[in-house]
């Protein structure tokens, strides 16, 4: 006759869901994702992208904008050694430049929003055609 003596324990609701929250942290993580949130994930993402490039194109057009009317309008021409007329003409000109930056940072919108429509296309047809059967 065996005598072996056992001994069980079980965890108390906070206890199971703090072991399941460790237990998540390490657990390789299952592609779940439903349909719907992968849709969205991929439609926000093509604007992402292009929203992220057309502002660095808009920041980096208004600072030198601003760079180029600090230039034309106030002194900081003659601390660089540059004479007044001189000054202005090269202020006017940078400013020119800022000026075209922030006038394409739209159109550079545009256009990555179209490629990357045309890339994602046929992925989110098939999500949709999946979604709405």
């Amino acid at each position: 006759m065996e005598n072996k003596e056992s001994f069980n324990y079980t965890y108390s609701a906070k206890e199971q869901e703090e072991i399941k929250a460790i237990r998540k942290k390490y657990a390789v993580p299952e592609e779940t994702e439903d349909k719907m949130a992968q849709l969205r994930r991929l439609d926000a993402g093509v604007t992402q992208k292009a929203q992220v490039v057309s502002l660095v194109f808009g920041v980096i057009g208004a600072l030198i904008l601003g760079m180029g009317m600090s230039l034309a309008m106030t002194d900081i021409g003659k601390i660089i050694g540059l004479l007044g007329g001189m000054a202005m003409l090269i202020g006017i000109l940078i400013g020119i430049v800022g000026i075209v930056l922030i006038s394409v940072a739209y159109p550079i919108y545009n256009s990555i929003i179209k490629k990357e429509r045309e890339k994602i296309a046929p992925e989110i047809i098939r999500l949709t055609d999946e979604l709405m059967k």
